[in-house]
């Protein structure tokens, strides 16, 4: 009669166990690799497909790290989240969060190509509007002189155009600026005796017991508007996105001007109006500064209907929307994008 191992089938066991252990933990390890690869070629697949590029865009044509070999300055960089390219050559240093970075001829010894350099017009095909792209835009001021590139944060200045946000900001602006002062007597304010016309019965004539009525002249107005106040609430989320997209289609449309600063020499008006006679189809101009207006500044365009000025605290969307061309200055461009960036409280 034969009798039972136990101790050897314990063992036997044992070692069956850790060996399924050990064959389960390697096909978990290589189900998690092939999903990570399948993962990276998918990505790969839908950047390519979407045409997303992670380099500046220059008035509508995009640069890769073999065409502009170098690197980008960044004096003014507030906080920057930078990411860098090579391909075939130098490497070339980008900025995104606040895209307040400044190009120079200087800053990488002149490897800029020529026509970035150049303060002409640059003629290039159009560009995919809304692909949170960095743009790269010539300084100048109001003498046309040179002074320089500066990047433009895409996810300011190149959101997609939606008119349905538009169209609820501007609304509630012009809600919220309404002075709600409008206001009528009722029946116990309007002036009149209170005392009883005629009596009650006996005379055939209809019943009444003041003449301060609404259907007597001199009355009452019934259900009339009283002072308050028309404004109404909007999401702060939606009235910062509803200023990127008047900003983004601005810079689609080549009416987005980045100036070194706004100094004029003299107060005189005729050097703001011989700068706006040589703009094309512009009819009104916006001026915005980072901070306090200029005084000579403001005595220039102060007699022009057409040129308003506005510190960039006070840009909004429905200004935007009544100029043809806008006009900011460095100061006011970094100031807007770090307003932009800025978390909102809740």
């Amino acid at each position: 009669m034969q009798t039972f191992d136990l101790n050897g089938f314990i063992s036997l066991y044992d070692s069956s166990l850790k060996l399924w252990t050990l064959i389960l933990v390697i096909l978990g390890y290589w189900i998690m690799a092939l999903s990570i690869s399948r993962r990276i070629v998918r990505s790969f697949g839908s950047l390519s497909a979407l045409g997303f590029r992670k380099y500046p865009t220059v008035a509508g044509r995009s640069f890769q790290a073999s065409d502009l070999s170098g690197r980008i300055a960044g004096d003014n960089l507030l906080h920057a989240e930078c990411f860098s390219f090579s391909k075939g050559g130098p490497s070339f240093l980008g900025f995104r969060r606040f895209s307040t970075t400044i190009l120079t001829p200087d800053s990488n010894g002149g490897a800029f190509p020529s026509d970035l350099l150049s303060s002409k017009t640059v003629l290039t095909p159009e560009r995919t509007i809304g692909l949170y792209e960095d743009l790269v835009v010539p300084v100048t001021n109001f003498h046309n002189e040179d002074h320089g590139l500066m990047v433009l944060a895409g996810d300011v200045f190149d959101v997609p155009i939606r008119k349905d946000i538009i169209h609820r900001v501007v609304r509630w602006q012009l809600a919220k600026r309404q002075q709600g002062t409008h206001s009528t007597k009722t029946i116990s304010e309007v002036s009149g005796t209170g005392r009883k016309p005629w009596q009650q019965k006996g005379l055939g004539r209809a019943r009444h017991g003041s003449l301060r009525g609404p259907q007597f002249r001199g009355g009452a107005t019934m259900h009339g508007p009283k002072p308050r106040s028309h404004a109404f609430k909007l999401n702060k989320k939606v009235r910062r996105l509803g200023l990127k997209i008047a900003l983004s289609a601005r810079a689609a449309e080549g009416k987005l001007l980045v100036f070194e600063d706004l100094e004029v020499p003299t107060h005189k008006t005729k050097n703001i109006v011989n700068y706006v006679n040589q703009m094309e189809n512009t009819k009104k101009l916006l001026l915005v500064d980072g901070g306090p207006i200029n005084e000579k500044l403001k005595l220039a365009t102060q007699n022009l209907h057409y040129v308003n000025v506005l510190p960039s605290i006070g840009l909004n969307v429905y200004s935007i929307l009544q100029h043809d061309a806008l006009v900011m200055s460095r100061d006011a461009v970094n100031r807007i994008v770090e307003r932009m960036h800025t978390p909102i409280n809740r």
